[in-house]
């Protein structure tokens, strides 16, 4: 995507399900989980490079013995520095023992960190607020009883954060932040207490409270835990959670916003934000790998033993079109698939604004992850010449094209745009910076003829605008062509996101600016004060007022505006902007129908708030999160 947005957190769980010297005796490792685990880590790097984090937790240890342990890192390359630091652990206990050591899993456990049956690893993009160590998942809530003990990781985001916060403060708590990571795992540790508590009460006198420490890891209901804790939030997530005795769950949100997928055989239970790392980390069938389903939790228990329970009633599924269009990897046979399908759905409007001129017309992308999305829509191209070739052949209608170059006639189409390397802009003054940004992408020469061809070139999505304006259009108009069309994949992104994605403010949206300008342009000023009115006056009111801004227009109009706004004075080229429709979105996605940031229907009563508070922050000025 031309516009760099930070986006949702990725999360990579592994339970073993027998004793580890079944795994070092099979696999001839004592470290098959750690290495499962990197694979899981690694194949979702697009998913954080802010930081990382990861926790492991021994299954029955003697009193005395550590037996949670926790990695996190903001360097770069998180991932490979936290693996180095426990591969020294490692290499430290082999000096302390010998080969024969290494392969005893009570000497493992008993000598070495991170070496017990369940791991919890996260990867961190902020979407707010600092990135440090702190604020890295996985969070420990810390107690001297195992099953007291709560390590917790996810891609998530409350809308609700307030709300919640007065809950627990109201039950006695006085929480250390007002964050929604914070909240929510408090909130999910009070009731953890409070179930450890209620089997207490229910066998004090029949035992001794050390055997009833273990009947309460053998007893404890998390499913209840979970109903109890949940209820309340609003927002969209997939959240981790492991417990000291290495019990554990995967929630996700009733819309299933967020992702969530799992695999499970008699060895294993693996749980990742995609499918794809499952795949390659367990050379496994996709077909194999099952989705958390919405408002479910995938719970497993000290035993081992597994199953998915309804923890919140499901709402209609309304799972991130994003993931689909961006976020995800492109590896996954299904988004593969859909990625083609956006881009050939766009062929009919390319062809008109090209006036159907083939011949004059080369085709590209904006590297990378547009290239999926472009080869669908050469496709589609070629699908209309084939048509055309038919009408001519079979049908036998007229034509003025010579038949032979008919026949031999293919899509123009050519690498035009290539991501150099990131141009450092610390040394340069205002006016140089948009000459210095402008050379971030760089370009093929002597393949466009100056001023006859037309320049269609998709991306992923445009959000902001701003590196279209600043460098894509300054590099392709250096071809000297006839026009330039960008195309995106997504709609026009006209709502901020609440759930995860950093688009938080109205005034960052190229599609809200070409509104408010259109509104100016034709005195319709006061369609502004008269939204602002309705968010200040109803702010808990469930409606989206803020659509109102773009009703008295069109898509076209929009998409016209925007093409004005990203055109300098210094581009010579006639440009164009074409946006994906939302009826073909779902039509190329048809099972991911989460479409808030596009047509403001949020699935949740906080996203609606959300969007309101971000249109008043708009107009008093205040450029701040609405969440």
């Amino acid at each position: 995507m031309s516009d760099e947005i930070k986006h949702e957190c990725g999360i990579a769980l592994i339970r073993l399900r027998k004793p580890l010297q079944y795994y070092i005796d099979k696999y001839k490792t004592p470290f098959y989980a750690a290495n499962r685990l990197y694979v899981l880590m690694q194949k979702q790097i697009n998913r954080g490079q802010d930081g990382a984090g990861l926790a492991n937790i021994k299954i029955n240890t003697r009193p005395g013995t550590r037996y949670i342990s926790r990695y996190r890192s903001v360097e770069s390359e998180a991932v490979t520095k936290i693996f180095q630091k426990i591969n020294k652990k490692y290499k430290k206990a082999k000096k302390a023992g010998n080969e024969a050591d290494l392969m005893d899993a009570s000497w493992i456990k008993e000598n070495t960190a991170f070496s017990g049956e369940v791991w919890l690893g996260h990867l961190r993009y902020g979407t707010h607020g600092q990135n440090s160590i702190e604020t890295c998942h996985p969070f420990l809530k810390q107690n001297n009883w195992r099953s007291r003990n709560l390590v917790m990781a996810g891609n998530f985001n409350m809308t609700n954060v307030e709300e919640l916060f007065d809950n627990l403060v109201k039950l006695g708590q006085h929480p250390k932040e007002k964050t929604d990571t914070v909240t929510v795992m408090e909130k999910i540790g009070h009731f953890l207490d409070e179930e450890n508590q209620r089997i207490f009460d229910k066998y004090k006198g029949q035992f001794s409270n050390r055997e009833i420490t273990e009947v309460i890891e053998q007893e404890l209901d998390v499913a209840r835990i979970l109903r109890r804790s949940c209820r309340d939030f609003d927002g969209g997530y997939a959240m981790a959670g492991l417990i000291g005795n290495g019990a554990g769950f995967v929630v996700r949100d009733p819309s299933g916003i967020r992702p969530a997928y799992y695999y499970a055989d008699d060895e294993i239970i693996v749980v990742a934000s995609e499918k794809p790392p499952i795949k390659t980390a367990f050379n496994i069938d996709y077909k194999q790998i099952k989705e958390i389903q919405p408002g479910n939790a995938l719970i497993f228990n000290k035993d081992g033993s597994y199953a998915e329970h309804e923890i919140i009633p499901p709402r209609e599924k309304k799972s991130c079109s994003f993931e689909r269009i961006y976020f995800s990897r492109g590896t996954d046979p299904d988004i593969y698939r859909e990625r083609k399908n956006l881009g050939r759905a766009l062929v009919p409007q390319i062809l008109k604004a090209i006036d159907f001129d083939l011949k004059n017309t080369v085709f590209s992308y904006i590297p990378n992850t547009a290239e999926t999305a472009y080869y669908g829509m050469i496709e589609g191209l070629e699908d209309y010449l084939s048509a055309k070739r038919r009408e001519i052949l079979i049908e036998g209608k007229p034509h003025l094209e010579d038949l032979e170059d008919l026949l031999n006639f293919r899509p123009r189409v050519e690498k035009l745009v290539s991501k150099d390397v990131k141009l450092r802009t610390f040394i340069t003054n205002d006016s140089d910076r948009d000459v210095m940004v402008s050379n971030v992408y760089d370009t093929t020469y002597e393949v466009i003829r100056s001023g006859v061809d037309t320049i269609v070139v998709i991306d992923d999505s445009i959000v902001r605008g701003t590196t279209i304006e600043k460098s894509i259009l300054t590099t392709l108009d250096k071809l000297k062509p006839k026009r330039i069309i960008i195309v995106s994949s997504a709609p026009q992104i006209r709502f901020p996101d609440c759930y995860g994605i950093d688009m938080s403010r109205m005034k960052d949206f190229i599609a809200f600016r070409a509104a408010v300008a259109l509104l100016k342009e034709r005195g319709m000023d006061s369609t502004l004060d008269r939204v602002y009115e309705k968010c200040t006056t109803d702010p808990d009111e469930q409606v989206n007022f803020v659509k109102e801004i773009y009703d008295p227009f069109t898509d076209q109009e929009i998409s016209d505006k925007i093409a004005q706004i990203i055109t300098s004075e210094s581009i010579e080229a006639e440009v164009h902007v074409i946006y994906q429709t939302v009826q073909n979105l779902h039509l190329s996605c048809p099972a991911h129908t989460g479409d808030w940031y596009f047509t403001g229907d949020f699935p949740t009563e906080g996203g609606m708030r959300v969007v309101n508070k971000a249109f008043v922050n708009y107009m008093e000025g205040k450029v701040i999160r609405a969440y």
